[in-house]
């Protein structure tokens, strides 16, 4: 073996004065092994991962930046950029130029001009809110800004968030809608329907219909005078924002034949279903369905199958990690538990639907468990033996391993079990490095984000990940640092390149990132 990452996934270094379940965990092996190598620290949120600036990372993002070796602009950053290149505030050649400004987008156009053409209108539908996990409300209003700048009808489909977002701040994101619709005057909301309806993702197709049903047949249980109104009226029956049950508002149009539809969320697998009933595509639902005859823009690839436009298709890069190891003739072991097995192989490889020569994947099941808080060990233990078992046996030039537990665990708010999570990945972090450094191999462990390092208070846990910086160790096969330090400012795109010079493999010019070690 020649060198092995392991990454701690949510195990983030807090400085606050809430609850931190890494810092109360008990961690002799983690502790043991940062005194013994070199060790330093990474930043892996906002622009440094290829996101916009304040917005933390998450698994996906850091494991394309991982694979990479180079900071991936993200959809999201990409879009933001477009924006303000159409309004002036970034320059032609900032950020990926490629994508060039939002209001000549051609994908974008193509539906304005199908409405304009057919003297219809355009409907934008998507999350309403800042949450920045499928949407954010400013994409919205720079589609409303287009629509009103072209002269075209505008009617907005809108669905409350209350997941990544405050369960009741719905209400304060339609009223800063509402502002902006009479600033333009055009969007007007016609539909609200919480993501549990609009954006289903599990084939629960009766639910999915429900909000189709409103914005194509203007058929709902619930009526408002306005959007605000219809968020209020389900605070009152006990619904939070993301259970809000569709709703129309009254005199707004549905969508109709000669209509074009933008669907504004930049995350997809969320979105596809109501594609899908809208234009009836791949049918396995159990109704019959006549939707009108439109055109569909998604604002990102949702699906490679669909036959939609895409105003920001996926960029994918090449020469990454796993394909630099295996076109030298070298292998690699992958290894996960379910939960983050997609993290280790599609998303190291570049968001890419490949399987390298040389390329070995093993997945644990993770425990099947309403809550992980229920078995904050997860699969770290069974994880851990198939890694010494296949490094025994099958000796891979490079080793890839993700402990899901910090994340998952701390994504219930549970702060004991936060800890417990911790604690069991640092009693397999010990047995794990040994197996590495008695087959010859360095050792970089790190972690994509943080999340259990911030557990909120008592009164009011937090879930979500946190804007921290995380730890990085390096260790040679004899347990030291060899005489070496890690240098600072390092991000997520450093550690291909690092990983590399480890292994004696030439870095390819794509990569950007550069070695952490001096």
């Amino acid at each position: 073996m020649r060198a092995a990452l392991v990454i701690l996934d949510g195990w983030g270094l807090g400085d606050h004065d809430r609850r931190d379940a890494v810092k109360a965990a008990d961690t002799p092996n983690f502790d043991r092994l940062a005194e013994s190598g070199a060790y330093n620290q990474l930043d892996v949120s906002g622009r440094r991962v290829g996101l916009p600036n304040g917005q933390m990372g998450n698994s996906e993002v850091g494991h394309i930046n991982i694979g990479a070796g180079r900071v991936v602009m993200q959809a999201y950053t990409r879009i933001n950029d477009a924006i303000e290149r159409s309004r002036g505030t970034m320059g032609a050649d900032e950020g990926d130029a490629s994508d060039g400004a939002f209001f000549e987008n051609e994908a974008i156009n193509s539906a304005f001009d199908y409405a304009d053409g057919n003297d219809g209108r355009v409907h934008f539908m998507g999350l309403v809110s800042d949450g920045g996990v499928h949407s954010d409300q400013e994409h919205l209003y720079a589609l409303i800004e287009h629509a009103a700048d072209r002269g075209l009808e505008a009617v907005t489909h809108a669905f409350t968030d209350g997941r990544d977002t405050d369960p009741h701040g719905g209400e304060d994101y339609l009223a800063e809608l509402k502002d902006v619709v009479a600033d333009y005057g055009t969007g007007n909301v016609a539909t609200v329907s919480g993501r549990y309806y609009a954006m289903d993702r599990d084939q629960n197709w009766e639910r999915t219909k429900r909000a189709y049903d409103a914005i194509v047949d203007r058929k709902a249980e619930h009526e408002a005078t306005s959007a605000v109104e219809a968020v209020r009226e389900s605070y009152e029956r006990g619904e939070t924002d993301e259970f809000v049950e569709p709703t129309l508002i009254d005199g707004e149009p549905a969508l109709e034949d000669g209509d074009a539809v933008v669907f504004f969320n930049f995350r997809s697998d969320r979105a596809r279903q109501l594609c899908r009933l809208l234009t009836n595509t791949r049918p396995e639902w159990e109704f019959d369905l006549t939707p009108p005859e439109i055109r569909l823009v998604t604002m990102t690839q949702y699906d490679k199958t669909f036959d939609f436009e895409t105003a920001f298709p996926p960029t994918q890069p090449e020469d990454t990690l796993g394909e630099v190891v295996s076109e030298s003739g070298l292998t690699q072991l992958r290894l996960a538990e379910s939960e983050k097995y997609a993290h280790v192989t599609y998303f190291l490889n570049g968001g890419r639907e490949v399987e390298f020569d040389g390329e070995l994947r093993r997945i644990v099941q993770s425990p099947d468990v309403p809550t992980y808080d229920e078995t904050p060990a997860m699969s770290a233990v069974e994880l851990t033996d198939t890694a010494i078992d296949v490094v025994e046996s099958d000796d891979p030039d490079l080793l890839v391993l993700n402990y899901a537990n910090p994340d998952m665990v701390g994504h219930t708010g549970d702060f004991d079990a936060a800890v417990a999570a911790v604690e069991a990945v640092d009693e397999q972090l010990g047995r794990l490095v040994e197996a590495i450094q008695k087959a010859g191999g360095h050792v970089l462990i790190t972690a994509d984000h943080g999340n259990a390092d911030d557990m909120g208070t008592p009164e009011q846990p937090h879930t979500a990940h946190t804007y921290n910086p995380v730890p990085l160790v390096y260790l040679t096969p004899e347990g030291d640092a060899g005489g070496r330090s890690l240098r600072s400012g390092g991000s997520l795109c450093d550690l291909a390149p690092t990983l590399l010079e480890l292994m004696d493999l030439e870095k390819p010019a794509a990569m950007t990132g550069e070695s952490l070690l001096d």
